[in-house]
């Protein structure tokens, strides 16, 4: 096998073909880089390559989770009597590696994205100072009559629900990085893979930086500290006695955010945001995309977004209207990354239709 080989398959698989399809996502992206960089530069916060290379170092272990998921499948399905000889083989295809050589771009601004918005993110209260919180805390009464941890409680209201809880939460970020490099890879998110990439770059670009300052809050757990305000300080008392019993897993990370900010001031360290609520997002695009590829399994990822929702709540993040914003704005960030590939597509096909019709073209 050679290179020639892999080159062969790049051209006749139809890779070239989703290359050019996939144009708006490099080109949104490049553009919408290139203007978070400037602010970076702006602030005199210029992008270290040490970020980018730390957050690329997640994507191999996301990498190598799915690998041993597929490995165990096909050693399931086939059941080889050389398992080692059966993986190497199916690894080592020139199909194999053309495909990974075709979704190398979306990979890397996938590695970007999430290191650039880490830097970004603490930079909201110097655009906008946190003055949303009073007027979300009675759009939420005005909605539920109280606040709406309040009527979690009786339910939620015990230690081992509240640590389970804070586990799933956490677990979110299997989204972020196996379930976003799964959608890379697997062949069964052909047709909506393009769209979940300008998505995923518009939600947490537009939606967590720009959103988040327009509604710039810091949620019920940074209110008192933050702002002074004591609404939820029962709320906090009863997640510190749970963690005494089960340990509350957040709790250990709101108070590194918590110390990064009061001492290292707004604009440095880690960033503090309330709305939109991007785990809530994340988790809603996933569902949007899982729809397409697998209908037995979106049930299950849209109850994961309810749960996080949840949880979100109950764990003093977000207030309940965060997650109904982010599912709003998400999916109307679906709709727009949808619209732009059909008239991508109608575009490209008419300005080189021997590669637009080529086999392999995704659509959108």
């Amino acid at each position: 096998m050679g290179r020639r080989e892999i080159l062969q398959h790049f051209r006749n698989d139809g890779y070239r073909a989703e290359l050019v399809g996939q144009i708006p996502v490099f080109v949104i992206s490049g553009l919408l880089f290139s203007i978070s960089a400037g602010i970076l530069m702006q602030a005199g916060l210029p992008f270290p390559l040490s970020v980018i290379l730390h957050n690329a170092d997640l994507y191999p272990k996301g990498l190598g989770l799915i690998l041993i998921a597929d490995a165990v499948a096909a050693l399931a399905k086939h059941r080889p009597a050389s398992p080692l000889a059966f993986l190497g083989k199916r690894y080592a295809e020139p199909s194999f590696l053309a495909r990974l050589l075709a979704r190398l771009p979306l990979f890397l601004v996938l590695a970007l994205l999430l290191p650039l918005f880490a830097m970004l993110k603490p930079l909201i209260p110097l655009f906008q100072p946190y003055t949303w919180d009073a007027t979300l805390i009675a759009w939420d009464r005005a909605i539920f009559g109280t606040d709406p941890w309040i009527l979690l409680q009786p339910v939620l209201g015990y230690p081992l629900i509240s640590s389970i809880l804070a586990g799933f939460y956490h677990g979110w970020f299997l989204l972020v990085y196996p379930g976003s490099l799964f959608i890379l890879l697997a062949p069964q998110a052909d047709s909506i893979r393009r769209r979940y990439f300008l998505a995923l770059v518009l939600t947490w670009l537009i939606t967590g930086f720009v959103l988040a300052i327009a509604f710039s809050s810091v949620g019920p757990c940074f209110l008192e500290p933050i702002l002074g305000d004591r609404i939820f300080a029962g709320q906090m008392a009863y997640l510190h006695q749970a963690d005494g019993q089960f340990p509350i897993m957040v709790l250990d990370v709101q108070r590194m955010l918590l110390d990064a900010y009061l001492a290292q001031g707004p604009g440095h360290g880690a960033g503090i945001s309330a709305m939109p609520s991007m785990h809530v997002a994340m988790a809603f695009l996933f569902y949007l995309a899982i729809r397409h590829v697998s209908h037995r399994v979106a049930p299950y990822c849209l109850a994961f977004v309810l749960l996080i929702w949840i949880a979100s709540i109950h764990l003093a993040y977000h207030y309940a209207l965060d997650g109904a914003f982010a599912i709003i704005a998400t999916w109307l960030i679906w709709k727009l990354s949808q619209a732009v590939f059909v008239w991508w597509d109608r575009a490209s096909a008419a300005l080189a239709p021997s590669i637009a019709s080529r086999p392999g073209t995704i659509t959108a």
